[in-house]
């Protein structure tokens, strides 16, 4: 008879291992940005997009590669509105100008336009989406009030009145432009920073470092919003694209880039008197402009697939 404290092994000739436990090798992911580049490098939308964007990018810093011919120097009015011919690809515009040359150097203003927009957005609205959604209580309330009146201004009609204030009536460049679509878009930015830093900022390791001592600036900076990031990056990718588009908008209704400036716009907005006669001297450089745009919206569709929480878990 056996004791209460003792315990019975049985033989190991008796107990064949019949299976055993498997290690999983694959381990998760360092952080984020590691998993979405692992997504984004296996999407065939975001390799062609990001091609295309290439692409551009090349024409719009180098576009003497793709066309040699001067876009305003060689214009003969003998040429009006004549079709292909050896050396121009698309025929001529009503002042006698290269269709070609003119969309490859439109290249360059279009792009400009879109990525400075998106920048000073960027700046703008996350500086203020951040602080609002950080400090909250009357610093909230007074920023939220603030981007609601510029949010309630309609886009066309506020570029409309802006550009027939002396400055911006007398110096119309990029800049301007730049300026113009910056004043009016601005808080839908901050909109998304301001909840992406909400949802940070109670989080255990900001209560952590500010424990530790950190500043409430310092924790901003060093772990709020580098965790907010994510939605900010998404939506600066969709709006490269419809800054361009806005940029044409304001282009072909004559408040936009003067027409020393070669861009998309200003060239749709000359083909309006050819548009009967000869409609493809409208559509070259409106095809331009929908290629760029999709090529950006298709970007930002798989880097917000690639970021977006949801799908990591899957």
């Amino acid at each position: 008879m056996t004791s209460k404290n003792s315990h019975f092994v049985a033989p190991i000739d008796e107990t064949p291992l019949l299976a055993t436990d498997t290690l999983k090798t694959e381990q998760a992911p360092l952080s984020l940005w590691a998993d979405a580049w692992r997504k984004l490098r296996r999407r065939p939308l975001f390799i062609i997009s990001s091609l295309l964007i290439l692409a551009l990018i090349i024409i719009a810093l180098f576009p003497g590669l793709l066309s040699t011919v001067p876009p305003n120097d060689d214009c003969q009015l003998g040429n009006s509105e004549a079709g292909p011919a050896p050396g121009h690809p698309f025929g001529f515009t009503f002042q006698g100008c290269d269709i070609y040359s003119r969309v490859v150097h439109g290249t360059q203003a279009s792009l400009s336009v879109g990525l400075l927009s998106v920048i000073c957005v960027v700046i703008i609205g996350v500086t203020i989406g951040a602080i609002a959604g950080y400090y909250g209580g009357w610093v909230d309330s007074v920023l939220a009030r603030l981007g609601d009146i510029f949010f309630a201004l309609p886009l066309v009609l506020g570029a409309l009145v802006i550009t027939q204030l002396p400055f911006f009536r007398d110096n119309k460049s990029v800049w301007t432009v730049v300026a113009i679509i910056a004043l009016l878009t601005w808080p839908q930015m901050a909109r998304i920073a301001r909840g992406a830093v909400i949802e940070v900022r109670n989080a255990d390791f900001v209560t952590a470092a500010r424990a530790l001592g950190v500043s409430r600036v310092g924790a901003l900076l060093r772990h709020v919003l580098p965790n907010a990031l994510a939605p900010i990056i998404v939506m600066a990718t969709l709006n490269l694209g419809i800054f361009i588009v806005l940029e044409a908008t304001l282009s072909f209704l004559g408040i936009g880039l003067p027409q020393s400036i070669m861009s998309w716009g200003n060239d749709i907005a000359g083909a309006q008197s050819s548009i009967r006669t000869r409609p493809e001297i409208m559509l070259f450089p409106a095809a331009a402009l929908s290629i760029t745009v999709l090529s950006f919206i298709m970007l930002g569709d798989a880097v917000r697939d690639a970021l977006d929480p949801k799908s990591r878990q899957r």
